[in-house]
């Protein structure tokens, strides 16, 4: 005890709640998507590399440069890294459905949280390529007036790509005619 009769400092502040250096809210529940979405980007890395990789194989091969054989090496060693990150990638997408919002997340070195108001949404697309279709998966992708707050939400299986879109249609028809 000090001199005062208190007992010792007071106690400090309490800490202010997660910035946006903390993005992510855990007030929410995240719905992940497929790890099936890891294959599709894999393979569309694959066929990126095979078409640099043989133009540089080729050239090198005919033309003995060593800076051929280099930018072979270093177009290898970056694949392998894209590779390790595709699947990191992946693993950082989810979304959540609020009341009024949607919530979608991804990144790894710079994270992104969309919040997209229900009621400011125009439109909504499910696609699927040929690739994602190989795999039975879809994005949905979510269009409002200004363009850089359009969200996806990609690797969802068809069956929840179409209750996605059902869902948020009829939310957003909803919140614009109480506007």
């Amino acid at each position: 005890m000090s001199g005062d009769g208190s007992a010792g400092p007071p106690p400090a502040p309490p800490l202010p709640p997660a910035g946006p250096l903390e993005p992510w809210p855990d007030t929410v529940r995240w719905q992940s998507i497929s790890s099936d979405l890891i294959w599709v980007e894999l393979i569309r890395l694959a066929m990126v590399l095979v078409v640099f990789t043989l133009g540089l194989g080729v050239g090198w091969a005919l033309s003995g440069n060593g800076f051929l054989g280099a930018a072979l090496g270093v177009v290898l060693l970056l694949g392998v890294l894209r590779g390790i990150t595709i699947v990191r990638a992946v693993r950082a997408w989810g979304y959540a459905e609020r009341a009024d919002d949607l919530l979608v997340r991804h990144g790894l070195l710079v994270r992104r949280l969309s919040i997209v108001p229900y009621s400011r949404m125009q439109f909504v697309d499910v696609s699927a390529g040929p690739l994602e279709r190989a795999f039975k998966l879809a994005t949905v992708q979510l269009h409002t007036a200004a363009a850089a707050s359009d969200a996806r939400v990609p690797g969802l299986r068809p069956a929840e790509a179409s209750r996605l879109r059902d869902r948020l249609t009829a939310l957003g028809e909803d919140r614009a005619e109480g506007l």
